[in-house]
């Protein structure tokens, strides 16, 4: 028999718990029929609620059902980290708690790996039920992305991705601090099959992801897989300088030919703040990558383990 493991990372989703564990198990006979066995890694990312509670629950009547639960919330990146790092399975799923990675999706995506994919991924058609500015920006971060990276990051896609051992084992490689994992499935290739669904509301809870927690999420995947801000930023300033420059011959010519004085304090210093606030986004730009890289080189653990089973 094969064996595959469900990852599931989870920060206060005491209510969604038992109907995930429920919808994915209905598909339990189909994998058997297949010769593959499940098992459940639920990863308890410092929730607050009785989010543990309700895992511990589940194990108590399947012992298919293993947890991890952190020390704090440590986010989930590093989450889909431990999971991936604890799953054996010969196949491996990474799955949201709150059922808008449908369950029912499973038989097929499995379907693609048997005819030879090493990945089957899924994205969004729609944003249906999101409030329509977050959509908006979303749209335009992964336009950004598909014109600056390299990397293959596509509008809609989603962490929902079930893909074999030597894909697990490849991620796991890239062991970073700051992780985007949309950008590391990308970069790790493989032969992926992309799966279509309109989008799922949530049965219960509320999303953990704020404007502006999407907002830093989407520049750490920026600056994880695309030195282009620091193009941008060398860019300005030769713009800015050739600028400069040619201001200067101007009102030297006009002083020695016209006579022209060299008056207009109000434009000076609009033009001083101007640059001033071009230089400060340059080295703001350039800040970013500094601090990604002392997070880096301070070689902190991803996460810590209070509880495990």
């Amino acid at each position: 028999m094969k064996l595959l493991s469900i990852i599931t990372p989870c920060y206060n989703e005491e209510d969604s718990i038992a109907d995930f564990y429920a919808e994915v198990m209905k598909n339990e006979q189909f994998f058997h029929e297949n010769g593959v066995e499940l098992e459940f890694h639920f990863v308890d990312d410092g929730s607050q609620d009785g989010t543990l509670a309700a895992i511990k629950a589940l194990r108590s009547g399947d012992e298919r059902v293993n947890f991890t639960s952190f020390s704090r919330n440590f986010g989930k990146e590093s989450a889909i980290y431990a999971g991936l790092k604890r799953a054996q399975g010969d196949y491996l799923v990474i799955m949201d708690a709150d059922l808008q990675d449908p369950p029912g999706l499973l038989p097929e995506m499995y379907g693609f790996l048997a005819e030879g994919y090493d990945s089957v991924a899924t994205r969004r058609v729609d944003r249906k039920g999101e409030p329509a500015i977050r959509s908006f920006w979303a749209r335009r971060f992964y336009r950004l992305m598909k014109k600056i990276s390299k990397v293959e990051i596509v509008d809609g896609a989603r962490d929902y991705r079930l893909f074999t051992r030597q894909v697990a084992e490849a991620i796991l490689m890239m062991s970073e601090y700051n992780r985007f994992t949309k950008g590391i499935y990308g970069w790790v290739g493989y032969r992926t099959k992309w799966l279509e669904f309109e989008n799922i509301a949530r049965r219960k809870g509320e999303t953990k992801w704020s404007f502006w927690r999407l907002f830093s999420y989407s520049l750490d995947g920026i600056t994880a897989f695309s030195t282009a801000p620091l193009a941008v930023s060398s860019f300005m300033g030769v713009i800015f300088c050739l600028i400069a420059f040619v201001f200067l011959i101007i009102v030297v010519v006009k002083a020695l030919i016209f006579g022209d004085p060299t008056d207009g304090w109000p434009s000076m210093v609009s033009i001083i703040l101007l640059a001033a606030g071009i230089q400060l986004f340059c080295v703001g730009i350039i800040g970013q990558y500094l601090a990604k890289t002392y997070m880096e080189v301070k070689n902190r653990p991803l996460y810590l383990v209070k509880e495990e089973s």
